[in-house]
């Protein structure tokens, strides 16, 4: 458990608050791309860490980020012309470049010196890996952009999907860290090799979603034994299983990597690999985008994005509404279907991102962190929380942000999963090298 206190300085990120000063220091995951599909096209509204924003894809295709309001009497920005040099204010016709400054005043006579006093707040931008990220921190601080690895190269096959959550960013990335959960909640869908069960099959016939989305593990170990490695840019950690065959000499280890303070690398499957990156709207809301990529170039790789999107609970006018709200909340219980519990379905909830969020909605959108008891499952959560707690604590005391200087670590890092023999070093797994920053720190029960 955590103290009030401590509780409040892992999640508040408005307001100047220290986590969010602290985040600005790195590349934020504004939006998709696919949601500025046209040059010219209408801007989109984006809460980026308490700030009201629009987001648009100027005529000559690049992508910029302002504050909504307009400087001049607050008018939304969301309803700007969209044209060459900038976004136009509708209200008086001031026009802004994708920079901020003023190019265009109308309502001001010859010779006035506003536009110069005036800039609208604006963010510099990247575009990779299918989304659009912005930098919010001082000019001085700027990282070195760290671009995805499936940006780099190769016939990348991409599949994302989005949906906001009305829960606090910590609670989404203790979700991502915790692996026991996977073998309750997820029930359905992870299901053991042995071919035990058939809940996700009877969730998806009820609700009209052909094809089960199920992955097949090799253990019916539902108490994992983990161990954590604090590095740089963040933690990796491993959750070991008994496998179904030779227990005697082999584990069955799913690594998951966390490069603070948006991105987790969740295990991936046969087919495709995950990269799920959680950007904090404000304090009680939360952008949750679900990435899917392979190599396109593999026969039976990879998986279309309105597959992945269906699978996954997220598409757009049936499981969220066009600005990615979830059409299954708390009021009406996350749309849980009792009568297919009864048939064979643990969680009644269709798909693990609907489970997932569920979960953390119910918990409160600032969960209490001083009325828990944890346990050994979650020893990767508290370790999460203590190193984001610390980090924080430094960087107000004048220390860089977490993984701020770190060297780029998106093509060295990979998330894991698969069964080894116990002698293997668990540091080891993953496609790329792992830096070893702290092995004297890896923990375990």
């Amino acid at each position: 458990m955590l103290t009030p206190q401590d509780n409040e300085l892992l999640c508040r990120i408005e307001n100047n608050a220290a986590m969010g000063r602290m985040m600005r220091r790195h590349w934020i995951p504004a939006c998709m791309s696919q949601e500025l599909p046209e040059p010219g096209g209408e801007p989109i509204r984006v809460r980026l860490l308490g700030e009201c924003l629009v987001a648009f894809r100027d005529p000559q295709g690049q992508v910029g980020i302002l504050a909504e309001a307009c400087p001049h009497r607050r008018a939304s920005l969301l309803y700007a012309r969209n044209e060459d040099g900038g976004l136009r204010c509708l209200y008086h016709g001031w026009k802004f470049s994708r920079n901020g400054t003023i190019v265009d005043m109308p309502s001001e006579p010859p010779g006035s010196n506003v536009a110069t006093e005036v800039k609208q707040r604006a963010y510099p931008v990247k575009e990779a890996g299918g989304m659009v990220w912005a930098y919010m921190g001082e000019a001085q601080s700027e990282p070195v952009f760290d671009p995805p690895v499936f940006t780099v190269g190769g016939n990348v096959k991409l599949s994302i999907s989005k949906v906001i959550v009305d829960a606090n960013w910590a609670q989404v990335i203790e979700g991502g860290i915790d692996s026991s959960h996977s073998s309750s909640l997820h029930s359905d869908e992870m299901r053991s090799a042995t071919g035990l069960g058939s809940a996700a099959v009877v969730m998806n016939e009820r609700h009209g979603v052909s094809g089960a989305f199920t992955i097949n593990r090799p253990s019916v170990d539902k108490a994992p034994r983990l161990k954590v490695q604090i590095t740089d840019y963040g933690m990796r950690y491993v959750a070991m299983r008994h496998p179904i065959g030779q227990a005697d000499t082999h584990e069955y280890a799913r690594v998951t990597v966390y490069i603070a303070p948006f991105t987790l690398l969740t295990p991936p499957n046969a087919s495709f690999s995950l990269v799920q990156y959680v950007t904090p709207m404000d304090d009680t809301h939360t952008m949750f985008h679900f990435v899917a990529w392979s190599d396109d170039s593999l026969p039976g790789h990879g998986i279309d994005q309105e597959v992945w999107r269906t699978r996954s609970g997220s598409r757009v006018g049936i499981d969220v509404d066009k600005n990615y709200r979830n059409l299954r909340t708390l009021e009406n219980r996350h749309l849980q279907d009792r009568q297919a519990m009864k048939e064979g379905s643990f969680s009644g909830i269709r798909g693990t991102g609907n489970q997932d969020i569920a979960m953390w909605e119910s918990m409160g959108s600032i969960t209490d962190r001083t009325d828990e008891w944890l346990v050994s499952g979650d020893v990767a959560v508290a370790r999460f929380r203590r190193m984001m707690v610390t980090a924080v604590r430094a960087f107000d005391n004048g220390e860089p942000a977490i993984g701020a200087g770190s060297a780029p670590v998106f093509s060295e890092i990979r998330a894991f999963e698969g069964v080894i023999p116990k002698t293997q070093d668990w540091h080891s797994l993953g496609l790329g090298p792992v830096p070893e920053i702290h092995p004297d720190k890896a923990i375990g029960f």
